[in-house]
């Protein structure tokens, strides 16, 4: 059977299969089985949508779906992805849908699920929905019209998140900290400025005009240089660069020079420790976790757990062992005890607030760690083998992880969301990185094409 569900949530690109206005209305539809809906007020769901154009097409068609089969609706609007968790969790809905496809460009779109309580929807779920939408059009004709659903607008969605996030740092003042805010023309636009600037930050906000093209056009968390040049022009005291729905964030300090999401990780890990706070003594990171983090946290007693690359393998592992922080050297960051979600604005607001309390530069506090020599690329392939029958590739592998030993590594893998192959190297030596990265490259060029 087709597998409809990726590493988060459906995704493609728009009005093709599977992001087409026909799938969009089965998913709803196949939502509303999944939930049990019978009818008007049994059953609720919440959706939320970034700024793409196709949006539009697909938030009405998921309405379609779910109003057809006896569910209600709550329309929130543009709002981020974790605004959408903690709306479903809120509002006590059932299900909450954000409609969007992260950092891609606009022309692709995506369906996230949210369970009731706010997390992403386990497997077993996304395969009960799987089921119904690739066995055949789902019917609704055994709804009667009296049955049907009903769709309501929250009009005041907004600002029932902007009350949350500013409260999960108990509304603490954050001037006269000065920030440059690139909201990447997604679904931040409008929120995260206000969230800063009720709080007390002079907010210079940038790429904030989404025209449903520009979402992710050379800006936010993946060109981190456009808010690092506006930081310097404007002699800011940090810059926040979120992607287009807002669940991640990378940030530059005062000069400019990029803040990641392991540093992030490592320096709110530190405070949190310190502070008796950070749930045994343990912080959970992905494989692409730069080793420099790794040795950060040993120094301190701090126990990593390491999980795939992934922001809910990240939560699935915090829930199983009730651990307080975790996250991506992606900017993807959980603060557990808030939301279960990463959370690009909450995060922001977790590194003024240590900015403030120690009065620190944010590039004092990121030299808690020392960042090994890394390098990430992403080739885009012509087809996804698996990656043990690749033998050249699996050689070349061997041989780097012999050369380097315990002080580098090699991390290959496909992306979830593209037809790409990442491949990560990290080492001592700059040289080595590049040596290793150049040969990867050449052993997939020639096994997998280049697409």
């Amino acid at each position: 059977m087709e597998k409809l569900f990726g590493t988060d949530g459906i995704r493609g690109q728009a009005n093709r299969h599977p992001i087409t206005a026909d799938m969009a209305l089965q998913v709803g539809k196949a939502m509303a089985c999944a939930m049990g809906a019978r009818g008007h007020g049994s059953k609720r769901a919440v959706i939320g949508k970034d700024t793409r154009l196709s949006g539009y097409m697909i938030e009405t068609a998921l309405t379609s779906g779910l109003v057809s089969m006896g569910a209600d609706v709550f329309l929130v609007g543009p709002v981020p992805t974790p605004a959408v968790a903690h709306l479903t969790r809120s509002l006590a809905a059932d299900a909450g849908i954000m409609v969007t496809a992260s950092h891609n460009p606009f022309d692709d779109n995506g369906i996230k699920l949210f369970s009731p309580d706010g997390y992403k929807l386990d497997d077993a779920m996304e395969a009960e929905i799987a089921r119904h939408v690739l066995s055949g059009p789902i019917s609704s004709e055994h709804i009667r019209s009296d049955q049907i659903g009903k769709a309501y607008r929250i009009d005041d969605a907004s600002g029932r998140y902007i009350e949350f996030a500013k409260s999960t740092i108990r509304n603490q003042k954050l001037d006269p900290l000065k920030i440059v805010l690139d909201c990447a023309n997604g679904a931040a636009y409008h929120i995260a400025p206000l969230i800063f600037r009720e709080l007390g930050a002079e907010v210079v906000k940038i790429n904030v005009a989404p025209d449903g093209y520009n979402i992710n056009n050379n800006c936010g968390a993946l060109h981190p240089k456009v808010v690092a040049e506006k930081v310097r022009e404007q002699k800011a005291d940090l810059g926040i660069a979120l992607d287009g729905d807002a669940d991640r964030v990378i940030f530059c300090d005062a000069h400019g020079h990029t803040v990641d999401g392991d540093r992030i990780l490592a320096m709110c890990a530190l405070d949190f420790h310190r502070r008796g706070v950070l749930t045994k003594d343990t912080l959970v990171c992905t494989t692409m976790s730069n080793l420099g983090l790794h040795e950060a946290m040993t120094r301190h007693g701090i126990h990593v757990v390491t999980t795939d690359v992934g922001d809910r393998y990240v939560i699935d592992a915090m829930r199983m062992h009730g651990y307080a922080m975790g996250g991506e050297k992606s900017g993807h960051v959980i603060f557990h005890d808030y939301v279960t979600t990463g959370d690009g604005i909450i995060t922001a607001l977790q590194v003024m607030r240590l900015m403030r309390m120690k009065q620190a530069t944010l590039a004092s506090l990121a030299e808690c760690m020392v960042e090994y020599p890394q390098r990430l690329v992403s080739l885009p392939v012509c087809e996804k083998r698996p990656l043990e029958e690749l033998a050249q590739l699996s050689t070349i592998i061997q041989q780097a992880e012999a050369q380097m030993g315990s002080h580098g590594r090699v991390v290959v893998r496909y992306s979830g969301t593209e037809k790409k192959i990442r491949l990560l190297v990290e080492a001592r030596e700059a040289e080595m990185v590049e040596q290793w990265i150049a040969r990867l490259t050449e052993a997939v060029h020639a096994e997998l094409g280049q697409g």
